[in-house]
């Protein structure tokens, strides 16, 4: 199970078998956010608030994509005494 905070490896699209860590998570449509990653430019309105302009930020991927990386995903082997 894919959770904030832990490394994962993306399987697929334009940054495929680059590594990072979980930083959002969408579970309502299955999707997350990796740090520095998946980074797309999002055009902003100038408003009386906020100046505007083309900022860069990190996109959602689908979990399906995605693939847990380090310890947390190798099981460690019991062994059984007879």
């Amino acid at each position: 199970m894919i959770k904030k905070g832990l490394k994962v490896k993306i399987l697929t699209g334009k940054d495929r078998s680059k590594e990072g860590e979980v930083i959002e998570i969408d579970r309502a449509n299955n999707r997350a956010k990796i740090k520095d990653l998946n980074i797309i430019k999002k055009h902003v309105k100038t408003t009386k608030e906020k100046k505007g302009g083309i900022f860069s930020k990190e996109n959602f991927i689908h979990m399906s994509n995605l693939k847990l990386v380090g310890e947390q995903n190798k099981k460690k082997k019991t062994t059984v005494k007879k």
